[in-house]
């Protein structure tokens, strides 16, 4: 496990719609959070008064090696890319068209970039984007790499991509299918390959290894887990493992691979899953996301032994210990975040070992 000696940054978005801003948060080895600043993206959010205003998992991410922070800018139509210092301190490095019409989700390989755009539901179609990143986190659009998704209006929530960088993998909710691309060696990309999601409304998603995806489902409140094969198309693995909860949107994977952590926004908790080294996945436990329940956890994000999960219904963070067997024990909930109670969206977690 990597030694996070200098603590963490949280890193989350307001999505105001006069001005998009990233919200820096401090964890130091002290287990004390600090507000530690506001920073314009140069974009507008939708300013959508909602739990979840964007629909989506992955609005705010890093790059592999923690050097740059990407964000949607939902109201503008663009991405804007960060350069991260030592301290965690964020530098705007670039501001770029995302391609299409209303960027929800990003995901990123190496010095690939790639952003799903939900179109407007009708003359602007739902698609993917994928632009290159320098070292100075200038992007710039690859040619070939703009593709259509199932539908015009497919509503994509999530777009991953594999630890290789050949498969990419975007949820779409209104259609209740994953479409798969292949990313050729400059970056453009082949595809889509259409499958069924094995429940309704596939939601937020993660690759536990390069040939295994794990998908949430809204509708049905469960996570599935597929193979990916060679040629795009998915074998469910598990099917639809329910949790009874509510609202099961978003997850995110332990560090060594053993749990998956899904928000139920609707029931006010998490549910732990225990992912076989086979895909196979089964419930563990569930918590509540706050000491009363009163919070609704969305976006989160983990790292070393820590999961973060930010509460869209107060602008709040709960921060949890991953204890053995896929335990997790709350350690506290943060407000003074600096964001708004409803509208916020995304979270991104990075260690800082050796970084001053």
């Amino acid at each position: 496990m990597i030694d996070c000696r200098h603590g963490y940054m949280v890193y989350s978005m307001s999505n105001a719609a006069d001005c998009n801003e990233v919200v820096a948060i401090r964890h130091d080895s002290g287990d004390n959070l600090t507000f530690v600043k506001a920073y314009k993206t140069g974009g507008k959010g939708t300013g959508a008064q909602a739990v979840d205003p964007l629909g989506s998992q992955g609005s705010i991410i890093l790059s592999d090696d923690g050097h740059f922070l990407f964000v949607v800018n939902a109201g503008s139509n663009s991405i804007t890319s960060f350069k991260i210092t030592n301290s965690g301190t964020l530098i705007l490095a670039d501001v770029k068209q995302s391609g299409g019409f209303f960027p929800k989700s990003l995901t990123t390989q190496s010095n690939l970039l790639y952003v799903t755009n939900a179109g407007n539901g009708s003359s602007i179609a739902s698609n993917i984007t994928g632009f290159q990143v320098d070292e100075n986190g200038k992007l710039f659009e690859i040619i070939g790499s703009t593709k259509s998704l199932s539908s015009k209006n497919a509503n994509p929530t999530c777009i991953v991509i594999n630890y290789n960088g050949k498969k990419i993998a975007v949820s779409e909710q209104s259609t209740n299918l994953i479409s798969v691309f292949t990313v050729q060696p400059d970056g453009s990309l082949t595809g889509p390959i259409v499958s069924n999601s094995s429940g309704a409304g596939p939601f937020g998603s993660v690759f536990f290894t390069n040939e295994i995806l794990l998908v949430t489902e809204a509708g049905t409140n469960a996570l599935s887990s597929y193979k990916v094969n060679h040629n795009g198309t998915l074998s469910v693995i598990s099917s639809s493992i329910l949790n009874f909860q509510s609202a099961t949107c978003w997850v995110a994977l332990s560090e060594d691979g053993r749990f998956a952590y899904t928000s139920n926004a609707g029931s006010h908790t998490i549910t732990t899953y225990e992912v076989e080294y086979d895909g196979h996945v089964s419930v563990s436990n569930i918590v509540y996301n706050t000491k009363d329940g009163s919070g609704a956890p969305i976006d989160s994000g983990v790292c070393t032994n820590y999961l973060y999960v930010l509460n869209g219904n107060e602008g709040s963070i709960s921060v949890f210990i991953t204890g053995r067997e896929g335990k997790l024990i709350r350690k506290q909930v943060f407000s003074n975040t600096q964001l708004p109670n409803l509208g916020s969206q995304g979270l991104a977690i990075l260690c800082l070992p050796n970084r001053y």
